[in-house]
């Protein structure tokens, strides 16, 4: 409904909803894993083979709760074995363990938003990286915000699940869907139909923000031309962030390795064909699988639950927080350079692409009509992409060491 009436994000949302449906439909079992199926099925004698090998009660209930304190090698070997009884995996299922449980989609994505983007207005302007380096706070607030509904007893999340929920607001739905893959995969199916869902509600969740945090004489402000960026520059860019970043934090270097790659492809000009199919065909056909991955954790038992709705809620929180704090921020800068920062480019670092530049423009436009800031906010919202892939790189070396 959301994909099709409202145009919300229908690239993914659509194939995610008719995910969902499917993996609803009743005795098909299209998102079930064998092991689930097994479970499902309420074997005694089968039950009690699985209850023996994981040293637990013969009742579902049981198996459930030690197969969720188990080592992912012991589910991989529970899960054979229901293969050996003649259970099979859902095709949902399947997908879910090859695009997403792999990791594999998101990057692949990854690699494709890396060969439509163009790091020239970052370039122009290297200020503008601390515009996107700032939105990314809204995450880390939103983490806390996840840990304070638990500490209080409202909504339980654990430390993996509130920094899965914070990427939400990096509004970024390939690295959120990778996130949670990694730390929390039984809320991935909120979590990125939150992700996305708000990512096309930027320009109605973003204005009232901006408009309350600038005056109209700070909307107004006319940022100098952007100079003109060399080939050898674009080429370099890539490289160097790529090995300055995979150097103090290896575990962001998937997610940006990819998006460089596929920057390097755009920029060196000399594998067009490459290019071309990496951002056009191979992500689409990506996406598909994605979206029906996504689909297989929408199963209603699990979706319709009272963390979905922390889930939602933390996610506008989150998106509000990082974009007040990048035009917060924005500010603060024009307090120190001569140059002046219009305030308003300072709401893309929200690395929504090309939606939040395109609403910082929007935004400048309604005060002044000549005023035209698209090229100028694609430095923060370039600089966001890169941010939210560092913010979760850093999720995942610090959460999973604890």
């Amino acid at each position: 409904w959301l994909a099709i009436a409202k145009k919300f994000e229908p690239l993914l949302l659509l194939p995610i909803g008719f995910g969902g449906l499917l993996s609803n439909i009743p005795e098909a079992g299209m998102a079930l894993t064998a092991l689930e199926s097994l479970l499902a099925h309420h074997d005694a004698g089968q039950l009690a083979v699985i209850a023996a090998k994981l040293n637990c009660a013969p009742d579902v209930h049981a198996i459930k709760e030690a197969l969720a304190l188990a080592l992912p090698s012991v589910q991989g070997q529970m899960e054979n074995l229901a293969v050996d009884m003649g259970y099979t995996p859902g095709v949902l299922a399947l997908f879910y363990k090859v695009a997403i449980g792999s990791g594999v989609a998101p990057l692949v994505i990854f690699m494709g938003v890396g060969a439509m983007t163009d790091f020239g207005p970052l370039l122009a302007n290297p200020r503008t990286l601390l515009l996107g380096a700032a939105a990314q706070f809204g995450i880390f607030a939103t983490v806390l915000g996840a840990l304070t509904l638990n500490y209080f007893g409202l909504i339980s999340f654990t430390l993996p699940q509130a920094a899965a929920i914070g990427i939400i607001g990096g509004a970024d739905g390939p690295t959120a869907i990778y996130l949670s893959g990694k730390l929390a995969p039984e809320l991935l199916g909120a979590i990125a139909v939150a992700a996305y869902s708000y990512m096309a509600l930027v320009p109605l969740i973003q204005p009232p923000i901006m408009k309350a945090l600038t005056t109209e004489t700070e909307r107004k402000i006319r940022m100098v031309q952007l100079r003109t960026v060399s080939k050898r520059e674009k080429i370099l860019f890539p490289v160097v962030l790529l090995m300055l970043v995979a150097l103090l934090l290896p575990d962001a270097a998937p997610l940006l390795g990819m998006f460089c790659f596929g920057n390097l492809m755009r920029e060196s000009g000399v594998v067009e064909r490459l290019s071309d199919t990496v951002q056009n065909g191979l992500i689409n056909i990506v996406t598909i699988f994605l979206g029906l991955s996504v689909g297989a954790k929408l199963v209603a038992d699990k979706f319709l639950q009272p963390q979905t709705l922390g889930i939602l809620l933390l996610g506008v929180i989150a998106f509000g927080i990082g974009t007040a704090a990048g035009v917060l921020m924005a500010k603060l800068m024009n307090l120190c350079s001569k140059n002046k920062i219009n305030p308003l480019i300072g709401s893309a670092g929200v690395s929504a692409v090309p939606m939040a530049a395109r609403v910082s423009n929007k935004v400048g436009l309604e005060s002044d009509p000549q005023n035209f800031l698209l090229m100028h906010a694609m430095g923060p919202n370039v600089a966001g992409v890169i941010g939210s892939a560092i913010a979760a790189g850093v999720m995942l070396k610090y959460v999973l060491a604890m």
